[in-house]
């Protein structure tokens, strides 16, 4: 399969996925929605059945009550006063919980507002009557019960708890209808959802089984490509190991054959020397000879150097200095060759990890530089450091490079401080060399790293190949090396190696 089509294949599958979600989603929130509100109209329901009862519980202690007074009059029994205060005792709270649910209902409040003092009437009248005929007034009792005074008011109160009954059938019956369309709806949504979501799973299980199968696929053409990237990947480093040899063997001939007419040369620089006390000597007699001055004694050494006047002289000193540029470019390319030669045999080098006290490594390291620390008037401050396991040969030169460095390029005039510290972290340590010298500007911080490149003022010794020693080593260890600093704030180089390294083909191939 193309890189295309998997590509297009995994957005189709991801597009699918999405779009199963966001069904799901709305089918989610669509069922609970309707769920509460089948559950609200289920509520409504039950408002209604509670307001029904209610409106009869209230008519019923209407009629204890009207019953009570009838026969307490009848027969001035204490049981029907008792029976009639408890009917009338129920009937306010009756009423307060029937007003409390239809406050929604400006149709029943209206109603409720006319039954309420009507209610309170009779009671009042039922109460009247009793009081006259527990006080033996039974005639005037009789008389208000067979007149039947309150009758009109208590027919008005059957017929607003009648608007009231019926304007709760027609609530029931419309609530009732809203409540099963709510729970019909909400099982079709769940079962629309139950039926998308089988259709998602078999999707689904559909999907991860090409998926599996395209894996299978492409991890039987990944062993087959491994095998031969390995077949590769040995060849072309065994192509590199024997390129590498070949030009550490080029550079290792290359120096010597340097070296055999470096060598020359500084044979006949020294003869011109000798040639050049010969010759200005006989000009020095030469120029005597023509006038008055007192010839040399006898006794003159051969290696006194001849008096010379005028253009004579002139030609003594620019002689003397052109044999000095000879020599000096000659120690400069010896120098430089003496280099090529040691980065030569360091490559060939094999490194053999060991385990190492990397305190007590350096801690000999700034032992040897004391002297070039105290003339630089420097403090050399070594701060805990993680042990690790490496070339102890390698270790030694990164850090001593680094510490000489930064005692070669402090600033004059300011105490110098180099400080060492380690960490580590998944599995490296990082070392910092940090100093308070000259510092380098930033565009240089490639540039330092370059073989034969240096930055900033040229006025100490050097050839431009510890920086670039220094990182080879770091990366055949395994590790990596850079640097931070701004002109005239210091430097601090970071080291990063394994902490615990062993010998690899890396290291052969390098």
């Amino acid at each position: 399969m193309t890189p295309d089509a998997m590509r297009r294949r995994a957005i189709g599958q991801i597009l699918l996925l999405a779009a199963g979600l966001a069904v799901l989603t709305v089918i989610s929130a669509g069922s609970v929605y309707l769920v509460n509100r089948a559950r609200e109209d289920a509520r409504w329901v039950v408002r209604t059945v509670e307001n029904e009862n209610q409106i009869s519980f209230t008519q019923l202690q209407l009629r204890r009550a009207e019953s009570a007074q009838r026969g307490f009059v009848l027969t001035l029994q204490p049981n029907f006063q008792t029976d009639f205060e408890e009917a009338a005792s129920q009937i306010p709270p009756a009423l307060t919980r029937l007003s409390e649910l239809t406050s929604d209902n400006p149709t029943q409040k209206r109603v409720l507002d006319q039954m309420i003092p009507l209610s309170h009437q009779r009671i009042e009248e039922f109460r009247k009557t009793i009081e006259l005929a527990r006080t033996q007034r039974l005639n005037d009792a009789a008389q208000i019960v067979r007149e039947d005074v309150g009758r009109a008011a208590m027919n008005h109160i059957y017929d607003l708890a009648g608007e009231m009954r019926a304007e709760e059938d027609r609530l029931f019956v419309l609530r009732t209808t809203n409540a099963d369309r709510s729970q019909t709806l909400a099982a079709s949504m769940t079962g629309i959802g139950s039926g998308f979501v089988a259709v998602l799973a078999g999707i689904s299980i559909f999907l991860v089984r090409r998926s599996s199968r395209a894996r299978d696929e492409a991890e039987a053409l990944l062993r087959d490509n491994n095998i031969n990237l390995e077949a590769t990947v040995d060849e072309r480093t065994a192509d590199l190991r024997e390129a590498n040899d070949e030009i550490q063997r080029f550079a290792y001939i290359v120096s010597h054959d340097l070296r055999s007419p470096l060598v020359n040369i500084m044979g006949f620089t020294s003869e011109l020397e000798e040639l050049r006390g010969d010759i200005f000597k006989r000009i020095a007699a030469l120029a005597r000879a023509g006038t008055s001055t007192p010839p040399v004694p006898d006794n003159a050494t051969d290696s006194a150097e001849p008096v010379l006047e005028g253009t004579d002289k002139q030609l003594s000193e620019d002689f003397t200095e052109a044999l000095g540029f000879i020599k000096s470019s000659i120690g400069k390319m010896d120098r430089l060759i003496s280099a090529i030669l040691n980065l030569t045999r360091e490559g060939r080098r094999e490194f053999q990890p060991v385990r190492i006290d990397t305190r007590e490594l350096i801690e000999g390291i700034v032992a040897t530089v004391a002297h070039q620390a105290a003339e630089a008037d420097a403090q050399i401050r070594i701060e805990p450091l993680p042990n690790i396991v490496s070339d102890r040969l390698a270790l030694e030169q990164i850090f001593s490079n680094l510490i000489d460095n930064a005692l070669k390029y402090l600033k004059s005039g300011v105490p110098g401080d180099i400080l060492i510290r380690g960490r580590t972290k998944l599995g490296f340590a990082i070392f910092d060399v940090s100093d308070n010298g000259r510092g380098i500007d930033p565009k240089d911080h490639q540039r330092i790293f370059d073989l034969f490149r240096r930055a900033g003022t040229q006025d100490k010794p050097g050839q431009g190949i510890g920086l670039a020693h220094v990182r080879a080593l770091v990366r055949r260890l395994g590790g990596t090396m850079s640097v931070a600093s701004e002109l005239h704030t210091g430097s601090t180089f970071t080291i990063t190696l394994p902490i615990n390294w062993t010998f690899s083909n890396r290291n052969k191939a390098s």
